[in-house]
């Protein structure tokens, strides 16, 4: 009986082909700094249709390294969405940098360019030194309009694209842009926690098409340590730390298992998608949940609704063995941000998202007779 079954909002879908790939690495020469690494950084480049791939050991890193390399300094300030996880924010308090937040779309939930451009424009000129846009549960955001943006007022761009890997939008000459190909942002960074669409136990990875960052995250991954064109004039002994740096490094069993699940990404986005397609049928005209905007393709890493009695609503699908989530509490919201002055931020779309906001289970391995009993069991409760 479903009653009796548990269903997560999201979980990993590990098969053999993935047991065996973890196997063969930890029977390999190497367990980290192998050759896997570089194959899945070759591989994830390729797939998203960037120069450069960086793997971290997971994307907080790569958001970490990502302002790093943008050179960002203490004091600098940076626009970012407050419907994200924390992590989102927190790479620009590692630096010292000051994080202010624009409101969202309330259709989308993404990042909004009004609000964007409104915040941007209410300061002087050079107040701002970037822009981390989201990606959120795996809706694109329309980055080439931030990068006109971003382009007038001399700003950089960090998409966040943890939810998004296989999803895209179509620019403005009807191009296909792929999430985080680095066509219109700076830096682009994925996650592979479990719950994410390529799941590595954990895992990130930071792309690009400047060949200047590409370098400098290379060496800030491992200490600022480099062997590069030191042998002959020193000794195969010999390295350099050139920065201060981290170990931020991806293993090669993690990238082991990352190869094989980047292989089956587009197979589970199209899975998510027929996902999306039944609760969007199901809710139609009853239940709000978010937008597609036209030449959009969304990954769907979440199925977000918005519901008046939102935590009533996630009570009872508890009690129904349902594990719903919530996606998420507005960062400026959270008690760290509260005592370093966002307390009284008016954002007023995002507040009123995250009071209806109800992400339901939403991953390839949800059988059709359990998201039927989801779908059953929201209803009921909508209908009283």
């Amino acid at each position: 009986m479903m009653e009796n079954k548990i269903i997560p909002y999201g979980r990993q879908y590990i098969e053999q082909d993935d047991i065996d790939a973890v196997v063969k690495a930890l029977n390999a020469d190497f367990l980290t700094q192998g050759p896997k690494v570089k194959e899945f950084e070759e591989k994830f480049a390729e797939y998203i249709g960037v120069k450069y791939a960086v793997a971290v050991n997971n994307a907080t890193s790569g958001l970490h390294l990502a302002v790093l390399a943008l050179g960002l300094k203490k004091g600098e300030r940076v626009i970012t969405t407050p419907i994200t996880f924390a992590a989102s924010a927190n790479c620009v308090r590692y630096t010292g940098g000051e994080v202010w937040f624009a409101d969202i779309d309330p259709d989308t939930y993404l990042l909004s360019l009004e609000s964007t451009k409104k915040l941007i424009e209410s300061k002087p000129k050079g107040f701002f030194k970037g822009i981390i846009p989201v990606d959120f549960a795996g809706l694109p955001v329309d980055l080439e309009r931030f990068k006109e943006l971003a382009k007038l007022h001399n700003l950089w761009i960090i998409e966040d694209a943890c939810h998004a890997p296989g999803g895209f939008f179509k620019d403005s000459k009807g191009n296909k842009q792929m999430c985080g190909n680095g066509n219109y942002a700076d830096i682009g960074v994925f996650s592979f926690h479990p719950v994410k669409h390529i799941a590595c136990g954990e895992g990130g990875m930071i792309t690009t098409n400047s060949e200047k960052f590409y370098k400098k995250l290379s060496l800030l991954r491992t200490h600022g340590i480099t062997k590069d064109n030191m042998e002959e004039n020193h000794g195969g002994w010999y390295y350099e730390m050139q920065e201060l740096g981290f170990n931020y490094r991806l293993t090669d069993i993690q990238s082991a298992l990352g190869i094989t699940q980047l292989a089956k990404n587009d197979i589970g986005v199209k899975r998510r998608n027929e996902i999306a397609d039944k609760y969007k049928k199901a809710f139609k005209n009853k239940i709000k949940h978010q937008s597609l905007p036209q030449d959009t393709y969304n990954a769907h890493h979440l199925f977000v609704i918005e519901v008046s009695d939102r935590k009533g609503l996630y009570d009872f699908l508890r009690s129904h063995n349902i594990f719903a989530q919530i996606h998420y509490i507005p960062v400026h919201m959270l008690p760290y941000y509260k005592t370093i002055g966002y307390e009284n931020t008016n954002l007023n779309h995002s507040e009123n998202y995250y009071s209806k906001c109800v992400s339901l289970p939403m991953y390839p391995s949800l059988s059709n007779e359990e998201q039927s009993f989801v779908i059953e069991k929201v209803l009921s409760y909508i209908n009283g």
